[in-house]
């Protein structure tokens, strides 16, 4: 494991390890990093996070080992507050404001801890591609089960309609197109953008059956390849980028194995010596 520099995230500050509390193992206060990282609002700083907790959710990590709800005493009577693991100091400040200064080198300094990550501009959008692609599975489920409510039938040629109207190609030569290995998802190799806009295209493909009330194989086909041609007509115009030329990005097998070996180091830098496993967060504190 790396040496932990010694990082302050403002000179005048305590050392982010100095606001740690050793309690069975070593834990920050949410409120404290969130002033630490130049927040001001614990609304916009809950939604970081929020999508930390759904990228523990994702790796399937237990959120309960790295999140815990506790009250926290203060000058001013007591408040719920979290407890956060240092992967889940990690995780946040990965989806917090990288335009704060606080944040952007505290997200520098992050990635230089686990030997897994080596690269800190990529490092919060694998975070998010973790997110994304999550929900692109959970939408899909629900896609299939409206799409079978309206009476599709074979729901591969369905599915191959919203790529064809989306890239201007069906799954199998986008397949090709891209070099994705045999069997395997195009969406697991996709970058935030294009993951995102494949996201929007399924949710707003199940919302056109929906209200217009599609019914039947053929019809559904045609509103899922219509939604696609809209979603390519709009990257196009914004960004002057067919979809089919985005560049691919890391496997996200690959992405979600690194951010796992990570949680195992950085549960390593805070262990008790002595034991062999995290006890979790004694709750008695």
């Amino acid at each position: 494991m790396t040496t932990i520099e010694v990082f302050h995230f403002e000179e005048t500050r305590p050392s982010f390890d100095d606001m740690g509390t050793d309690n069975g193992f070593r834990y920050w206060w949410a409120s404290q990093l969130m002033e630490a990282l130049g927040y001001e609002s614990s609304a916009s700083f809950n939604k970081a996070i929020n999508k930390a907790i759904g990228a523990c959710m994702a790796l399937n990590i237990d959120v309960l080992e790295n999140f815990i709800q506790a009250k926290r005493q203060t000058k001013d009577g007591s408040r719920m507050d979290y407890r956060l693991s240092r992967f889940a100091c990690y995780l946040t400040t990965m989806n917090a404001d990288p335009r704060k200064s606080q944040v952007a080198r505290a997200q520098a300094y992050f990635a230089t801890i686990a030997e897994a990550f080596q690269r800190y501009v990529e490092e919060s959008e694998d975070v998010e591609r973790v997110l994304i692609r999550d929900d692109v599975t959970d939408r899909e489920k629900s896609l299939s089960a409206t799409a079978k409510g309206a009476g599709v039938e074979n729901y591969p040629f369905f599915q191959n309609a919203g790529y064809r109207g989306m890239y201007n190609m069906n799954l199998a030569q986008l397949r090709r197109r891209k070099a994705i290995p045999e069997r395997r998802s195009p969406l697991d190799f996709m970058g935030k953008t294009e993951l995102a806009a494949n996201l929007f295209r399924i949710t707003q493909t199940e919302e056109r059956i929906r209200t217009e009330n599609v019914r039947g194989q053929v019809n559904a086909e045609r509103a899922a390849e219509t939604v696609g041609k809209k979603v390519r007509q709009t990257m196009v115009e914004l960004s002057g980028t067919l979809p089919e030329d985005l560049p691919l990005s890391e496997d996200i097998k690959e992405v979600k194995r690194s951010l796992k070996s990570t949680h195992k180091d950085f549960k390593k830098l805070d262990r008790p010596k002595g034991t062999l496993k995290n006890p979790a967060f004694r709750r008695d504190l």
